[in-house]
């Protein structure tokens, strides 16, 4: 069983206290496709998986979909947190037993979705469903101080309800001096590389578990095309997401790794509640923010660990 880096109280502790004022962006990874990030005393979670209710729900199938990996935290303990983004309403990615309980703790939560999966989102959580804010590719909205722009996911095709509405998604999502962009589960389509080139990338979170190419809903990038991908969109670093959760469909980092070295393309992978801080980098005497990745947008911020 991996054991988180941080969990639980320290975990919790490390995100209250992790600097609020100097418009540095926190991250931290949770498993599998979860991160948390913080700006500017926010707090963003992305395709949160926080309880075991996939094992459970896999109990005494094939396959079983056990855990390889502690939980960081307990949702319930996890307040600060202004939203919740979900790429598709796949259960590790969607999941009511994890966001429940964080609207519990943060009653003033917004929840991020695909527009043509907010009926499904409201009808699963129920009355206890924190406010929707929907997104559909080619569109933008606005929720706390984070701008997010639809971007086609396909898995492998892009699926759409009867009226137009996405299905799965991926966002670019845009706040102060930062542009993220959050893939979800797709593979590399035709206009992928088109429709987020409108913006300087500064973090990419890309898949890397698509080794099986099915042809089903799931298809999603590898190792080698996340890195390529990274490169090909030109972002700052990227990080692998969906893998360390589950016995079922773990994929090894390796591809990823050896194919971003011989891309020369920057990539950071966390440890289980490890933080990374992108942003102005100060002088490390003056005691004000601990140093960060590097930023190279802006000629003021440079690289420090």
């Amino acid at each position: 069983m991996i054991v988180p880096l941080q969990k639980d109280e320290n975990f919790v502790d490390d995100f209250h206290s992790a600097d609020k004022v100097t418009g540095a962006i926190h991250v931290w990874w949770l498993g599998q496709s979860g991160f948390l990030l913080k700006w500017n005393g926010h707090g963003m979670l992305i395709d949160p998986y926080l309880s075991d209710s996939l094992t459970r729900a896999h109990h005494g199938t094939a396959p079983p979909y056990n855990r390889v990996s502690e939980r960081v935290v307990d949702p319930l303990q996890l307040s600060g947190v202004d939203l919740v983004v979900c790429t598709s309403l796949r259960p590790d990615r969607f999941d009511p037993e994890t966001i429940l309980p964080l609207r519990a703790a943060n009653p003033a939560l917004k929840l991020v979705v695909p527009a043509g999966r907010k009926p499904e989102a409201l009808e699963a959580l129920g009355s206890a469903a924190p406010p929707v804010v929907s997104v559909n590719a080619g569109t933008y909205t606005t929720a706390s101080p984070f701008d997010f722009h639809g971007i086609d996911a396909a898995t492998p095709k892009i699926r759409r309800d009867e009226y137009g509405n996405s299905k799965e998604i991926g966002y670019v999502i845009v706040f102060g001096p930062f542009t993220i962009y959050v893939s979800g589960e797709t593979i590399w389509h035709t206009q992928l590389i088109k429709q987020i080139r409108r913006w300087p990338i500064n973090l990419a979170i890309l898949p890397i578990n698509g080794e099986k190419k099915t042809g089903e809903p799931g298809d999603s990038l590898n190792g080698f095309e996340a890195a390529a991908l990274a490169k090909a969109i030109s972002t700052n670093i990227v990080m692998p997401a969906h893998f360390d959760l589950f016995d079922t469909g773990n994929v090894s980092t390796e591809e990823f790794v050896s194919s971003a070295e011989r891309l020369g393309q920057r990539q950071r992978i966390l440890q289980l509640g490890q933080r990374m801080t992108m942003g102005p980098v100060t002088d490390p005497a003056s005691g004000k923010a601990p140093p960060s990745e590097a930023q190279p947008q802006s000629n003021e911020w440079g690289l420090g660990y």
